[in-house]
């Protein structure tokens, strides 16, 4: 064989090779390209949302290792589990021999997971901040899995669900609200953050949105000179109401006079997935149901 046809063979090897398992990048949460020779076959999710986000992506077959809490879809409960998402047991994570790890940006322990970065396990970072980026991420993590045509249908009918839900309540008149994301201590969200975008598509005004932290601290007397026409709140379970008969120690609160205390399951708005447009449905019926009052008021 001459060195030109030798070459010629072995050009053609290369492009075969590379046609069959064609590089596959993306950029990730933290603006780092990601790139993988292969789809991903092993993933393993470090979060609840990020397992929830894979799922979603239509990869969850693909999933070999998830973190506490990740309970949605439920097939996912039957993975096996590598730690907590603060706290991961890399032993098990790396005997499991993974190929791509989804990390959270603000989650994950930075230096466990650098460590598996130096193993040679691709880390791709995610967390979406706001309603586009729950479909980007999912878009993404499709591409990384070779599973892209599930994926985009489920980022396409999230992003058409919520842009039905802004076009029906954000125009509606405004109604003042107070979300309560966590009890002790007393902590709420402002207008950047992900569930302040939420109250203003469907029409809230976010009475601590103005607060310059993404979820500030704040004590009962701040909320008693806000009044807010309604208090939401996530509780600390899909069941768990009691947060909201705090106030009812509060009879001038409009939103306690006017009966406006309402319950949100936290895993349908605080966590940033394809399911964030039932929790977005449900706060939108709740803040109507507020003007409702008012306007027979």
């Amino acid at each position: 064989m001459t060195r030109v046809t030798l070459g010629l063979a072995l050009l053609l090897t290369t492009a075969a090779s590379h046609a069959h398992n064609p590089s596959r990048c993306a950029v990730d949460d933290r603006d780092r390209e990601v790139c993988l020779h292969h789809a991903a076959q092993r993933i393993a999710t470090l979060s609840p949302g990020a397992t929830e986000l894979t799922y979603a992506a239509g990869a969850g077959d693909q999933v070999v290792a998830v973190v506490s809490y990740s309970d949605y879809p439920p097939e996912a409960k039957s993975v096996a589990s590598v730690g907590s998402h603060t706290r991961i047991d890399l032993e098990a994570l790396v005997g499991l021999a993974p190929d791509l790890v989804i990390g959270w940006v603000t989650g994950n322990p930075a230096e466990q997971l650098e460590t598996l970065e130096s193993l040679g396990m691709p880390v791709f970072y995610i967390e979406p901040r706001d309603v586009e980026g729950v479909s980007s991420a999912i878009e993404r993590l499709a591409k990384l899995a070779d599973t892209q045509a599930a994926g985009q249908a489920v980022a396409d009918q999230f992003r058409a669900t919520m842009a039905a839900l802004e076009a029906r309540y954000s125009d509606r008149d405004p109604v003042p609200v107070f979300y309560q994301v966590w009890d002790e201590p007393l902590m709420s969200v402002n207008d950047q953050h992900l569930i302040g975008q939420v109250i203003k598509l469907c029409g809230g005004d976010n009475v601590f949105g103005e607060q310059a932290r993404l979820v500030p601290r704040i004590d009962d007397e701040a909320v008693l000179a806000a009044n807010p026409q309604a208090i939401v709140a996530g509780g600390m379970g899909e069941e768990n109401r009691h947060w909201l008969t705090h106030w009812e120690q509060y009879p001038n609160v409009t939103a306690v006079a006017e009966d406006n205390l309402y319950f949100v399951p936290p895993s349908l708005i605080q966590r940033p997935t394809p399911r964030l447009a039932e929790g977005t449905q449900l706060l939108c019926e709740k803040l109507e149901l507020a003007r409702q009052k008012r306007r027979g008021a």
